[in-house]
């Protein structure tokens, strides 16, 4: 396609400006908004005729017009002409052209194309954030239940990349578990400023018409009215909430994310995926590529930066009402959304279907000397000795065993005899045998029954508490579905007792 010309200047609008704004806008609205659209004009159309701004004989025409429009367009088949401003004015023409045009042109009364820009770029953000709660309360189950089914399965945990400590995997996901809630609560508070709706704030002031704002928020099932009227078409921090809480979830989610490439590579080999999770190379046929980790990671960061960039466009943007918080930035935040979804699918069903290898795990702690605190921790309880002198004799039993290249259960018992009778004068009143029940992974784990720990009882309460957060989180979904749904039967009710002129 050829480089556009400028056509006259003195009508609108110019060809280039039509073909890169108002083209783009049009189908814009009516791939993403005209749905939200008719609910406003409905919701505004009951409001008008129940306060006496309309009267029943203009309220009934409006809504038989509405009606047959709602049953007869397909948005979807529309095309531009250029003869109209936009989506709104090419419906408000059709309304016109139905109802004639002092009867049609009378549904505007009392709004502007400010509070309606917003209400309908919020009636487009709440199910998305619906959706994507949804699917985040799927990895929340998914996570509870693994955790639950792996609360005594030994892993090692890394710091600095290192083996650290034993722990279970139970215990690591419930870390991601208590993430992922606070995650969820943060999109659940952006969701609550989204849940409020602007319209009645016309173009900046309210109007001096009688309207009631807190009908037309119920009809269009938000849960109220945004209170000051400059706040509802300037204060665009419903979107900045919003996409903040998104790019936080993903971030969060891409370190883990991070943790099982690593822990599922050939060297570690702690995470075992299944052969429906895994690629082979085309070349080298021993090869078993954790590729799902892979898409995980670029996904998320694409989640992270699509919703990022929403956030960023806003910065230094007046306060006030202005293009760069509508239609075209709130269409590019959707693909945020879209990404995220494959995210939390494929992670739910990737860390469903993994398996930790107890193998690879019992050689890795025992190998790394990764219960040497719990050893340090005995010689306090057990002999009596002060903490520091503990860690030392500790210290020199890992770094004989690692040099010599064997485990600290099978060969570090001559290594810790040595260093406790050099630093304490007498021999230790372990035995080989209870000295390999001081280094096992088990009881490193089961003696950590303090609040947060992976002990059993601990880690018990904890898988409650997560279960209860669950259960919070669907039914303040159901009571939102509900409200919505008893909305969206009174608006039909309304609007078809309004067009048979009750």
């Amino acid at each position: 396609m050829g480089a556009l010309q400028s056509g006259d200047r003195s009508s609108f609008p110019d060809p280039v400006y039509r073909e890169t704004v108002l083209r783009p806008l049009f189908d814009g609205a009516r791939h993403h908004h005209a749905g939200a659209l008719g609910r406003i004009d409905r919701a505004h159309l009951v409001m008008l005729v129940e306060t006496g701004i309309l009267d029943r004989a203009q309220g009934a025409a409006i809504a038989r017009a509405l009606i047959a429009m709602a049953r007869e367009i397909d948005p979807a088949a529309l095309a531009y002409g250029g003869d109209v401003e936009d989506y709104f004015f090419h419906m408000e023409r059709e309304l016109k052209r139905r109802a004639g045009a002092d009867i049609g042109g009378r549904l505007h009364t009392a709004r502007s194309r400010n509070d309606i820009d917003h209400t309908f770029l919020k009636l487009g953000l709440l199910p998305r954030i619906d959706a994507l709660l949804a699917d985040a309360r799927d990895l929340l189950a998914v996570l509870i239940e693994v955790a639950t089914r792996d609360r005594d399965t030994l892993i090692v945990a890394y710091t600095h990349g290192q083996p650290a400590q034993p722990t279970t995997h139970g215990h690591y996901l419930a870390a991601m578990i208590e993430v992922l809630i606070r995650d969820m609560e943060r999109i659940e508070a952006a969701r609550a400023i989204v849940d409020l709706c602007p319209l009645g704030a016309a173009a900046i002031t309210t109007s001096g018409f009688p309207v009631d704002r807190h009908r037309t928020a119920e009809l269009l099932g938000f849960s109220g009215p945004l209170q000051n009227s400059y706040s509802c078409i300037a204060a665009v921090d419903y979107v900045t909430s919003t996409y903040d809480a998104v790019a936080l979830m993903f971030l969060h989610l891409g370190r883990p994310i991070q943790d099982f490439l690593f822990w599922s590579s050939f060297e570690v080999g702690q995470l075992y995926l299944p052969n429906a999770f895994v690629q082979i190379s085309s070349i080298m046929p021993q090869k078993r590529n954790p590729v799902p980790f892979e898409h995980l990671r670029h996904l998320a960061g694409q989640t992270v930066g699509r919703a990022r960039a929403v956030v960023d466009l806003l910065h230094n943007t007046p306060f006030t009402d202005m293009t760069d918080s509508e239609a075209e930035t709130q269409e590019m935040g959707y693909q945020a959304f879209e990404v995220g979804h494959r995210v939390l699918a494929l992670l739910a069903a990737t860390l469903s279907a993994g398996r930790i290898d107890p193998e690879r795990v019992a050689v890795n702690l025992d190998r790394s000397c990764a219960t040497i605190t719990e050893l340090a921790d005995r010689l306090v309880r057990e002999e009596g000795l002060p903490f520091r002198l503990a860690h030392e004799i500790a210290a020199e039993v890992a770094r004989a065993v690692v040099a010599s290249g064997g485990s600290l259960s099978d060969s570090g018992y001559p290594a810790f005899a040595e260093a406790f009778a050099r630093h304490v004068g007498r021999p230790p009143v372990a035995d080989r045998e209870a000295f390999r029940g001081m280094v096992s992974p088990e009881a490193f784990v089961a003696v950590r029954e303090r609040f947060g720990g992976p002990g059993p009882a601990a880690l018990g309460a904890a898988l409650a508490g997560y279960r209860g957060a669950l259960r919070a989180f669907a039914g303040r979904a159901a009571a939102i579905g509900e409200r919505q749904a008893s909305a969206a039967a009174t608006l039909e009710r309304r609007m078809h007792e309004i067009a048979e002129g009750l």
